[in-house]
């Protein structure tokens, strides 16, 4: 009975508590009726806005990087629990406003973005009070900025006073489900934590109409509050006496139901102990059984391991087995043509048993046993006892070919045949040990240097021997004449270099020394990079050789060895260490055959130094055709022959320069100097020799040329400067007239010629500006006198100063003037007299009148400026006067 009473006592609390809440939930209703006037006169609700009051519940949740925020509206069910009514998702939340229709305020809209697509939606909320709106917006706002990273737009609120409400204000966050009304509790999902924020006090224009339903059926009005009160506490009293009856009419079941809940107990109590004593038995059997497991397992993996261990002894018992013809082969087999295959099959197994018991492809475990240790040196020393016969064998092979050669005369050039080099039977008996050479060197790679060094020194021997005798043959069997060295030199005749005798089998035969030898050392490069195998690009392009000729034999460019790449994995590219030791090995293998190619170009510039030019072109051709890395001495040597050439060139042209200044030791000189027309004809043969690009070499020649030759005549002027003019203008115009055709397809040439042009410019001013200052000199004095004055005094006082009268002018004019036909004739006959070369007589007395009517004009504006009332003979009749003589 004590139960019972406080289980009275208890349900009463929740019934009042309930009763005052309605009470509450009514009242405020009516303040809203009122604040949007559809309160009506008789003091109760229109139709349509009685509504129940509802809750709004804010939620978030976690599912992995991103959260979630819900906005929940609960409602009241008939039997007075709370359940879920609708959910808006709030990061689809874009507008906050204020209804501005509440002069309360406690009215406002939450716009969301996809209201579409929903079938209902509260268009407007309205709160009990401001805090109450406030505490919800607020936590709506703070929700959107944390969680999801952005607000929506707030309309009708002064942010401002949010702010300041905000710091008085904490709003209320619960991390566990409220209990509501009735001892009711809102269900909420049981996988994550959530937060809730519940306001109760929010009524919406929806639960208004079924507030006014739910008055309605009680026949009653908003302001009938303390009526409904009393009559709901009536309802409630009778539904408590009748809850108090049901619960004292079932107590005989509820006895019956914990009898049944006793009995089911004791047999679960029971149940349990036969379970664990099953469970026991099943934990020994279960340890039996594993332990027979791993025994049993431990047996199968010694058995694959045994096995698996006999077939790695038996592999390795074959790497270790050195078959018995093999190690014949390696140790005192012969190396003759036809053992060589035995001899190359020793050799790549030799080279694959060593690799094989290296860590790469033999296990790490198996490389310290001693069986592994003890064959890997015997295999080594397997290896050095045939690298050894192997070397003896190639150094010693390699010299009995070269002296085989060189004993046969048949090889080399004689008398009245020229014989070209053959070393296709060589290179081919060579190419039976290329494969072994291959072998040696992936055996040992120091074993090739001694070898390559036996090679170079037999074969250089070969090499020499050729090119002597050859370059011997070819200058006894050319036939040419020697043309003269002396070119300038005054003293000789001036028909001298007209009748030179032709000299081109001298380039020809040169042409023939490189033709021959240059491709084949070529080969011999190319072949001996390949042979003793460097790891270089190839030598020689395709499509021909470095001269471009298509007539050399095709075993001159045969430098295939035939043989393959033996570890696939060699890289091709170029290296820098093969390549210098390439270069010095071609060194030792070529060395000494320059001075062969050196005796032709000696013997050839005696002939006649001109053909350096053609001998220049052709070895720059030769030179441009050089691109392969392994024929560097061959670079080398073309280089030094074309400096060699141009060293002889330079010397021609040294010597050619001392003739021109011999000429200024001689005698007083006068006309055209020997050396002019000379350089003319020396110019003209020069042109016809080159070839190719040996045009700067004979540009460098032309300027050292014309340099002296101009220095030269400057100074023979000076030595006599009375005829100075005469002397220099006179042969610039030689210059000119002789190298006219050269200067207009020869850049270099056209560049002297114009400084020639200026120069007899000038001495053709300077020497007739003489002869008419020798006739008229009194009348042009006088003009420069006037001339000086005036920049100094003004016109109208020049007449008065000393000497410069009117009385001195007629003075002049009478003494310049009165037999002027006279001075002219006079002036004809000095220019006459002076020149030497009549050609140049005419263009000199044009340039003599023209410079006098000039001079003359000029004095007779002065006149008329200065005197203006005197009268002298005018312009016009000079230039009658001139013309008529």
């Amino acid at each position: 009975m004590a139960k019972s009473s406080a289980d009275d006592a208890e349900l009463r609390r929740a019934c009042e508590a309930a009763i005052e809440g309605t009470k509450q939930q009514i009242e405020m209703s009516i303040r809203v009726a009122k604040s949007r006037g559809i309160w009506g006169k008789s003091g109760k609700l229109g139709k349509g806005h009685m509504a129940k009051p509802r809750v709004l519940a804010i939620s978030t949740k976690d599912k992995g990087p991103r959260t979630k925020a819900f906005l929940r509206v609960l409602k009241y069910s008939n039997g007075g629990v709370l359940e879920p009514a609708k959910l808006y998702k709030l990061k689809h939340l874009s507008k906050v406003e204020v209804a501005t229709n509440d002069p309360s305020g406690c009215t406002f809209m939450l716009g969301f973005d996809n209201l579409r697509s929903q079938s209902v939606a509260p268009p407007q909320w309205t709160m009990r009070n401001v805090d109450d709106r406030n505490r919800l917006l607020h936590c709506i706002l703070n929700i959107c900025k944390d969680v999801l990273g952005r607000l929506p737009k707030v309309v009708g609120i002064d942010v401002v006073e949010m702010a300041l409400w905000a710091k008085e204000n904490t709003p209320t966050i619960s991390k566990q489900p409220r209990d509501l009304q009735d001892g009711h509790v809102m269900n909420a999902p049981a996988d994550v934590d959530m937060k809730v924020t519940v306001e109760r006090e929010l009524v919406s224009q929806a639960e208004e109409e079924d507030m006014e339903a739910l008055l309605g059926t009680y026949v009653m009005g908003i302001g009938e509050a303390e009526a409904f009160s009393e009559r709901l506490k009536r309802e409630l009293q009778a539904l408590e006496a009748a809850n108090v009856h049901a619960i004292l009419e079932s107590e005989p079941l509820v006895d019956e139901v914990l009898q049944g809940l006793e009995s089911a107990t004791n047999c679960v109590d029971d149940m349990d102990e036969w379970l664990g004593i099953f469970n026991l038995k099943l934990r020994h059997m279960r340890e039996d059984i594993e332990s027979i497991e791993t025994r049993n397992n431990k047996l199968e993996m010694q058995s694959v391991n045994n096995k698996s261990l006999i077939e790695e002894l038996e592999k390795l018992l074959e790497r270790l087995r050195i078959p018995s013809e093999y190690a014949a082969c390696l140790t005192g087999g012969s190396f003759d043509e036809a053992r060589m295959l035995q001899n190359i099959e020793a050799c790549e197994w030799l080279t694959n048993a060593l690799r094989s018991l290296e860590v790469p492809k033999l296990d790490r475990s198996y490389a310290n046993m001693r069986s592994v240790r003890e064959k890997r040196a015997e295999l080594e020393k397997l290896k050095h006892t045939f690298v050894k016969r192997a070397s003896e064998f190639l150094r010693n092979y390699f010299a009995s070919l070269v002296d085989f050669m060189i004993s046969d005369k048949s090889y080399f050039s004689q008398r009245g045949q020229l014989k070209r080099p053959d070393h296709a039977d060589l290179r081919y008996k060579c190419r039976t040990y290329a494969r072994l050479l291959q072998h040696l060197k992936s055996l040992d790679k120091n074993c090739l240097g001694p070898l390559r060094k036996a090679y170079c020194s037999s074969l250089n021997l070969l090499l020499r021997r050729e090119a002597r005798e050859f370059a011997n043959e070819l200058r006894a069997s050319t036939k040419a004449s020697r043309n003269p060295t002396v070119w300038l030199d005054g003293s000789t005749g001036s028909n001298q270099s007209a009748n030179s005798a032709d000299t081109s089998t001298v380039s020809e035969a040169y042409a023939k020394m490189l033709t021959i030898f240059i491709p084949l050392l070529v080969d011999e490069s190319s072949f001996f990079a390949h042979f003793m195998c460097f790891e270089v690009p190839a030598l020689v392009p395709q499509g021909g050789l470095a001269n471009g000729s298509k007539n050399v034999p095709d075993d001159d460019n045969d430098d295939d060895l035939g043989i393959m790449d033996i570890d696939d994995n060699d890289q091709a590219d170029k290296k820098s260490a093969d390549l210098v030791a390439l270069n010095e090995s071609l060194h030792d293998l070529l060395d000494g055959i320059q001075e062969d190619f050196y005796a032709v170009v000696d013997w050839a510039y005696k002939i006649d130094p001109l053909r350096c030019i053609s001998m220049h072109g052709i070895t720059e051709r030769y030179i441009s055709g050089q691109k392969a890395d392994a024929a560097g001495f061959v670079r080398i040597l073309l280089d030094d022959l074309e400096n060699r050439i141009s060293m002889q060139f330079s010397r021609f042209v040294d010597e050619a320069c001392h003739q021109i200044e011999r000429n200024e030791r001689n005698v007083r000189q006068l006309g055209v100097l020997s050396y002019v027309p000379r350089f003319a004809t020396l110019a003209t043969r020069m042109e016809q020799y080159i070839q190719g690009q040996s045009r700067d070499l004979v540009d460098q020649a032309y300027t050292k040329f014309v340099t002296i030759m101009f220095v030269t005549l400057d100074k023979i002027a000076q030595a006599d400067p009375k005829y100075a003019d005469i002397l220099l203008l006179e042969n610039y115009a030689a210059f000119q007239n002789s190298l006219y055709d050269l200067a207009n397809v020869v850049p270099t040439l056209a560049k002297f010629y114009h400084q020639a042009s200026e120069s007899y410019e000038q001495a053709c001013t300077r020497f007739i500006s003489t002869i008419i200052y020798y006739q008229f000199e009194r009348l042009f004095q006088f003009a420069r006198r006037i001339e000086d004055l005036m920049y100094t005094i003004t016109p109208e006082e020049i007449p008065f100063q000393l000497g410069l009268s009117k009385v001195d002018l007629r003075k002049v004019v009478k003494s310049s003037l009165s037999g002027v036909d006279k001075s002219i004739a006079a002036m004809y006959k000095k220019l006459q007299k002076n020149l030497t070369s009549e050609e140049l007589l005419p263009s000199l007395w044009d340039k003599c009148k023209k410079e006098f009517l000039d001079k003359y004009d000029s004095f007779a504006q002065l006149v008329a400026k200065i005197y203006p009332t005197e009268n002298i003979p005018a312009v016009s009749e000079m230039r009658d006067l001139l013309a008529s003589l």
